[in-house]
């Protein structure tokens, strides 16, 4: 029995368990040999984290996936141990999946701390999967890589593509406006989901897996590759073989993730049209890392940057198209010189020089727009600040109504979702479409979890005129498959003392996009001489036991990632005591 990997430059972490000849040594190999011959304890010892869950539908076939993982770790010379985590399905869990992020990654941090692992396979797909399994993996800093599972096929309703999602919100509109019958809606239901796979629209799960090739921890090319597509497993069995790879490398995280290979991800965010929720989920893992990313860099390297896909919800196309177009590496070639030539990718390589063997091109120039007719000229997330939002708010002008950017309106102001949901209808209800509807209490303590509300339902009376988009003020998300002139993340939440909860129904709200400001036209001294909505206030989050009291008591602001201060760092692969 070896106890070092003949490849690598150190001996094995996986050594510490099973290369001592005492007690702890013959436990830890007499419960794992069942049926693997003696020399496979010298060997790397691959973990498959797998989000594969009958209960996280975007994510159910990664059981499939990593299978194919398993062969190329094999084939490698490796041991692959399949390692089922935490998963978060976005459309089943309750009050909402963000709230779970922060656990699901502190629980594999742990998981692949306290194992003999060596290095990791990432499997996930759904919106938070992707992302805790980042920030796991860049706080226990083991060498890893990430295999997304890809977006599902297109399907069809009456003669026209739908697109996960963002087809959703559309029909529901039409629904309420009296376009659609409830029947129809209905019978699109089966029409939404064609395939195995997560959403096809440039929402939260394409998102993040194209950023997290982006990022430098995908193997480049495989990331929009559709969840049913063969080429899916071809890449995931290179993946394996890759995995054992950074091992002998000592290839880590921590050398990917830089500030360089964040600055890159932000350009193909902006380039790409992507999900806001993106600039959370990028703040958080930069934060496990220590690298120094702040919410003013979303705008400063990428609000200018073009959008060049036309995906729905900005444009028209979805994920399938995308992919046969040239895929993410046809975008980001096609704005190279945007790109940090410093950032490495998890094959050793630069991210610049992975696009250049890749040779891509643009193959459907409806779907990638050439960089000299771009879909929209400045397509990145702009970041707004304004007594409002002291410390920031973020809008997709790409997903906005250009008429809107710049708005004045009269706040129509609702303390909670439920109130929402309770008054937004009512014929009653003081608003028109200048108006400014603004939801508070939806923040990560408030709600708890930062729940996707900010796109609120528009009034059925104004929907019944033609009107389709309104200003919206939140301190919440936004699905990434969302669309309209929303103002999200606002910081600080309303329940952190924010100034979002001093906000009177009639009091003017100023939104200007290129000026960058977001306020509400008052004396400071008259909002400073208000104290908080006593409905609003009583809507807060009051946990009294486990996770949601934890988190409560420790979720950072959305301007820093909405983490736990406690998790802020990496924390190593290092274990201080054995267990026998």
């Amino acid at each position: 029995m070896t106890d070092a990997n003949p490849a690598a430059s150190q001996p094995l972490r996986s050594s510490q368990w099973y290369g001592p000849d005492d007690r702890n040594g013959y436990i830890h190999r007499a419960w794992m040999r069942r049926g693997v011959p003696g020399d496979a304890f010298g060997r790397p010892q691959i973990a498959i984290a797998d989000t594969a869950s009958d209960l996280t539908p975007c994510n159910a076939h990664l059981t499939e996936v990593s299978r194919s993982v398993a062969d190329g770790v094999i084939a490698a010379g490796g041991v692959p141990l399949h390692l089922p985590v935490m998963s978060l399905g976005e459309t089943n869990v309750r009050p909402t999946a963000m709230l779970w992020r922060n656990l699901a990654a502190m629980s594999i941090e742990e998981m692949l701390r306290a194992n003999p692992i060596d290095g990791v396979v990432l499997l996930g797909g759904c919106d938070k999967t992707i992302p805790a399994l980042l920030m796991a993996a860049a706080s226990v800093d083991l060498p890893a890589v990430v295999v997304p599972g890809g977006p599902m096929l297109t399907g069809t309703f009456r003669g026209r593509p739908l697109g996960c999602g963002t087809d959703v919100w559309r029909l529901s509109e039409e629904v309420r406006a009296g376009t659609l019958t409830a029947a129809e809606f209905t019978r699109s239901e089966s029409a939404m989901i064609r395939s195995r796979g997560h959403c096809n629209t440039m929402g939260t799960a394409s998102t993040m897996g194209l950023l997290a090739e982006a990022l430098g921890m995908v193997l480049p090319g495989l990331a929009g590759t559709p969840a049913p597509d063969s080429r899916l497993l071809v890449g995931a069995h290179a993946t394996g073989r890759l995995a054992v790879e950074l091992v002998a490398a000592d290839r880590r995280p921590s050398g990917v993730l830089t500030r360089a290979s964040f600055a890159n991800a932000i350009v193909a965010l902006a380039a790409l049209g992507g999900s806001t929720n993106a600039v959370v989920h990028l703040l958080a893992v930069a934060g496990r890392l220590g690298v120094d990313l702040r919410l003013e860099d979303f705008d400063a390297l990428g609000s200018r940057v073009p959008c060049l896909v036309d995906l729905q919800p900005a444009g028209r196309f979805l994920m399938e198209d995308l992919h046969r177009a040239g895929g993410l590496a046809a975008v980001l070639t096609e704005i190279c010189d945007l790109l940090d030539p410093a950032a490495l990718t998890v094959t050793g390589r630069t991210l610049v020089d992975e696009l250049d063997a890749a040779r891509a091109a643009i193959f459907d120039p409806e779907v990638i727009r050439p960089r000299t007719d771009p879909l929209v000229a400045e397509g990145g997330i702009a970041v707004l600040h304004g007594n409002l939002c002291p410390t920031g708010a973020v809008i997709k002008p790409a997903a906005a109504s250009p008429s809107l950017l710049q708005h004045r309106g009269r706040a129509v102001v609702f303390d909670s979702i439920e109130d929402a949901h309770a008054r937004i209808d009512d014929p009653d209800l003081e608003v028109d479409a200048d108006s400014v509807l603004v939801l508070r209490g939806c923040g990560p303590r408030g709600y708890p979890g930062m729940p996707e509300v900010a796109n609120l339902p528009l009034p059925r009376k104004l929907l019944a005129t033609g009107v389709r988009d309104m200003v919206r003020v939140c301190d919440g998300r936004m699905s990434g498959t969302a669309y309209g002139t929303v103002v999200l993340h606002v910081t600080p939440e309303a329940a952190a003392g924010g100034p979002l909860a001093l906000v009177r129904t009639g009091d003017p709200v100023v939104l200007d996009v290129p000026g960058r400001r977001l306020d509400v036209d008052l004396p400071a001294t008259e909002l400073a001489a208000r104290s908080p909505a006593a409905a609003s206030v009583a809507a807060y989050a009051r946990p009294t036991r486990g996770w949601e009291q934890l988190y409560v008591e420790h979720v950072q602001q959305a301007d820093r990632g909405a983490d736990l201060d406690f998790l802020v760092g990496s924390s190593g692969s290092a274990v201080v005591r054995e267990s026998h």
